[in-house]
C-alpha cells in the first residue's frame, strides 16, 4: 500500500494536491547521478498545512520546487485539482501558475533591490491582468495591510526594511495572485528567533483566513509542530515517516524522526526527551546507501536494512513509517 493511500483512505474528498513517485535526479561531476528526490508520495488536503522536514541535504527544497516545476522532475506525478502538472506542456502550465506560488527562504535576495515595493507586488498583479492606476494602488495597499505592513511602505525599496518586513513583502507578493496552494520554503530560517514567531503567526492566520493550502518546508521540527496539521519526514531524498503532527510528535516511530525530535529545543524544562544518537553526516546523494538510506547512521540498523528499500507501513490512523524494525523497536 502506498503512503498516499495509507494517509488518505479516510478522506471524504479528493486532496487538492497528490504527489505520486516524485523523483528528481541531477547529473553531477563526471556524469554521475545525484539522487536528490526518490519516489516521494504524499497528498495534501484542501485548507491544511503539511510540513516537509529533514536535515539540510534531505531533498525537501528540491521536492517543493519540482512540484511547482521551477525545476523539472525526472519522474512521477503531481495531480493538482485533478490535473497532472508534470504532464502539462509549458503553455498550458502557465494557466495554473497563479494558483501555485512560493515564498522563498531569503527575503532579501528574492526581492529586486532596484524596484519599489509597489512595483514588486505589481508584477504579480500583472500576471492576473489587474488594471493599473487607482485600483492597483488600492490592491497593493490591501495586500500590505494584510501582512501587517503600512500602505505607505509601497514607495520604499527592499533595503529600507528589516528581514521580517521583507519576508512579509514576499508573502504579500505570493498572495497577490490569490493562489490556492503555496510552498513556503524555509520562510523563517533566515530571521531572528523573535521575528520568526511573528511571521509564523502571520502565516497561520493567513492560512485560516484565506483557506490556503500550504506546504511548509523546514529543518526545525518545533516550527513545524506549531504550524502544521501533518508532517512528512524526509532523509536523503526519501520519506521516512508521515502522519498527523500530533501523532508523529507524541509517538514517533522511525529512528530518524526520534533523533530529530531529541535534538529539538523544548521550552518546558520539566519535559525530558530520550537522547537518540545521530552520529556522522548525511551521506552524499551521489552514492546513497543501499536499502534504507538512513541505515549508516541508525543505531538500530541490522544486516537486513541494507537489502531493500523499506516499504511504508501503517502504524496508526493516517500514520505511516518506512522502517522494517519499527514494530520491534516500539515494543522494546
Amino acid at each position: 500500500m502506498s503512503v498516499e493511500t495509507v494517509l488518505n483512505d479516510k478522506d471524504t474528498e479528493a486532496p487538492l494536491l497528490r504527489i505520486e513517485g516524485l523523483t528528481k535526479r541531477f547529473t553531477g561531476r563526471g556524469g554521475r547521478t545525484v539522487h536528490a528526490v526518490e519516489d516521494v508520495s504524499f497528498a495534501i488536503r484542501r485548507g491544511t498545512t503539511i510540513g516537509l522536514v529533514g536535515e539540510s541535504g534531505s531533498g525537501k527544497t528540491t521536492a517543493g520546487r519540482a512540484i511547482l516545476r521551477l525545476i523539472e522532475p525526472t519522474a512521477g506525478k503531481a495531480v493538482f485539482d485533478g490535473v497532472d502538472l508534470f504532464a502539462l506542456p509549458e503553455r498550458e502550465l502557465r494557466a495554473y501558475r497563479q494558483r501555485l506560488q512560493i515564498i522563498f527562504q531569503d527575503p532579501f535576495s528574492s526581492l529586486n533591490p532596484r524596484m519599489r515595493i509597489d512595483a514588486i507586488i505589481g508584477e504579480a498583479l500583472d500576471a492576473r491582468g489587474f488594471p493599473r492606476g487607482a485600483k492597483r494602488r488600492e490592491r497593493v495597499a490591501e495586500l500590505l495591510t494584510l501582512v501587517g505592513l503600512s500602505p505607505d511602505h509601497a514607495r520604499r525599496f527592499p533595503h529600507e526594511f528589516s528581514g521580517g518586513q521583507r519576508q512579509r513583502i514576499g508573502i504579500a507578493r505570493a498572495l497577490a495572485v490569490e493562489p490556492d496552494f503555496v510552498v513556503a520554503d524555509e520562510p523563517v530560517s533566515a530571521l531572528d528567533v523573535s521575528v520568526q514567531a511573528q511571521v509564523l503567526n502571520l502565516l497561520s492566520d493567513l492560512q485560516k483566513r484565506l483557506g490556503l493550502t500550504l506546504l511548509f518546508i523546514s529543518h526545525d521540527l518545533s516550527v513545524v509542530e506549531y504550524l502544521c496539521d501533518e508532517v512528512v519526514v524526509m532523509y536523503l531524498g526519501r520519506v521516512m515517516e508521515r502522519g498527523p503532527a500530533r501523532q508523529v510528535y507524541a509517538e514517533p516511530r522511525h529512528p530518524y524522526t526520534k533523533a530529530l525530535l531529541a535534538t529539538a529545543p523544548v521550552p518546558d524544562p520539566t519535559v525530558r526527551r530520550v537522547h537518540v544518537p545521530l552520529a556522522g553526516d548525511i551521506p552524499s546523494p551521489l552514492d546513497p546507501p543501499s536499502g534504507c538510506v538512513f541505515r549508516t547512521r541508525c543505531p538500530h540498523a541490522i544486516e537486513d536494512c541494507a537489502k531493500a528499500v523499506p516499504p511504508a507501513e501503517t502504524v496508526g490512523e493516517n500514520h505511516a513509517v518506512a522502517c522494517i524494525r519499527h514494530s520491534e523497536l516500539a515494543a522494546a
